[in-house]
């Protein structure tokens, strides 16, 4: 690791801030705050506002002091978790830490999905690909469970790196995360496609279950590896969890365990989704999707499902996962059926659609009038208000920190 003394002092000051910020008491407050939320005994709604999205109007690359490639990496996640403290002001918390987590490869399925992209000045945008799987029947036979390995000495040099050059500003702990979602349905249509994935629910039926049987099997192979190699850690803290939370629980790790003992899947929040099947009716959802979801998903701990897809017509069915405590309620839902669906039982992950922060005019009485309407509507929940996929804010990145504040005040005057 090639150091460069200008980089390790402008990343000793970047952490003397990080630490000055998880040393607010106000952190503290939002901890407690977040742990009765997540046992259903809401004190207020809470707010997020991600940034991870609008990188480049927060925190442009041509920014970045450090010259280092390992120090531009770290510069950059440490100016937008400061901007985030600082300018969104959400309710977003800051453990006092430097976490790391062992170096993890997964290998792909037995063939490759080389994803074609369209020009976008290196931003997100559509993408198009061949599906490696033209036929079920006669290609299935090309897939194989994914390849895992996990390069100790690599992961252990950084740790150490890090503690020497930083340890004295904050404890180099480990926290790890290793993958997002245990859908299943993203992997399906990168071997298949979208469109064949729909259709062959009617023309190949049994070669979709096959393929979904195969998915399900992989992942727990995958949750068996991580476990037996040790390399799990507790994901119940200023965690990233679902589709847009933090993991802060007293429910996690569940009682027995210890600092120090192993970390299994059982301790741990864990996301489902089904984003790519928006298209298909609820009953083909519950035939073609779900029972391979289902054993997945009840492994973990606690369970959020939904990211952008609207699951009103299928929370009925989503509701048998036993652990269930989180669910999205995306600008497509039917706000009035997920609150009622949710009660006081799960928590109702609101995510106001990101189009009223970043398109050209900045309309506060409509945000107001959106957020009043979640407000009214989940006032029996436990409601989050959660900005995501925000991918252009206008070149103004003031509008996040000011959609918080309308949210804060809109709370206020119920």
């Amino acid at each position: 690791m090639h150091t460069n003394p200008s980089d390790i002092r402008i990343l000793r000051g970047l952490l003397q801030r990080k630490k000055e910020i998880a040393d607010d008491p106000i952190m503290a407050d939002r901890r407690q705050l977040w742990r009765q939320h997540a046992s259903l005994q809401p004190q207020r709604p809470m707010i997020l506002a991600e940034t991870c999205g609008v990188l480049d109007e927060l925190v442009p690359l041509s920014t970045l002091q450090c010259q280092e490639d390992w120090a531009r990496g770290l510069e950059r996640s440490l100016r937008e978790l400061i901007f985030r403290c600082e300018q969104v002001n959400d309710d977003w918390v800051v453990e006092p830490r430097i976490p790391w987590q062992w170096d993890v490869t997964i290998g792909d399925y037995g063939v490759q999905t080389e994803l074609v992209r369209g020009q976008n000045e290196g931003k997100l945008g559509s993408y198009h690909w061949d599906p490696p799987i033209q036929d079920l029947d006669r290609d299935f036979d090309r897939l194989h469970f994914r390849a895992l390995s996990v390069d100790r000495e690599k992961s252990l040099a950084w740790r150490d790196f890090l503690q020497e050059h930083f340890g004295d500003i904050l404890p180099v702990q480990f926290r790890a995360n290793y993958w997002w979602t245990a859908g299943l349905t993203w992997a399906a249509i990168n071997l298949i496609g979208l469109q064949p994935l729909m259709m062959t629910m009617y023309d190949n039926p049994t070669g979709l279950h096959r393929l979904l049987a195969f998915l399900q099997e992989d992942f727990i192979h995958m949750m068996d590896w991580f476990e037996n190699e040790d390399l799990l850690s507790l994901n119940n803290e200023d965690d990233y969890i679902g589709s847009g939370s933090i993991g802060y629980t007293n429910a996690l790790p569940h009682s027995g365990w210890k600092e120090g003992d192993p970390v299994q899947i059982g301790q741990l929040w864990g996301l489902s989704e089904s984003q790519e099947t928006v298209g298909v009716s609820p009953k083909l959802f519950e035939e073609f999707i779900f029972p391979y979801q289902l054993p997945v998903i009840s492994r973990f701990g606690l369970s959020y499902y939904g990211c952008c897809e609207p699951v009103h017509t299928r929370i009925h069915i989503i509701k048998r996962i036993p652990n269930l405590r989180r669910i999205s309620v995306s600008p497509w839902c039917d706000q009035e059926v997920m609150a009622h669906e949710c009660g006081r039982e799960i928590i109702f992950c609101r995510k106001p659609n990101p189009t009223l922060i970043s398109t050209g005019t900045f309309d506060e009485d409509s945000i107001r009038r959106d957020i009043r309407t979640t407000l009214e509507t989940a006032k029996h929940c436990a409601l989050e208000l959660v900005m995501k996929d925000v991918h252009m804010l206008n070149n103004q990145p003031s509008r996040l920190g000011r959609w918080v504040q309308i949210a804060r005040e809109e709370i206020a005057n119920v």
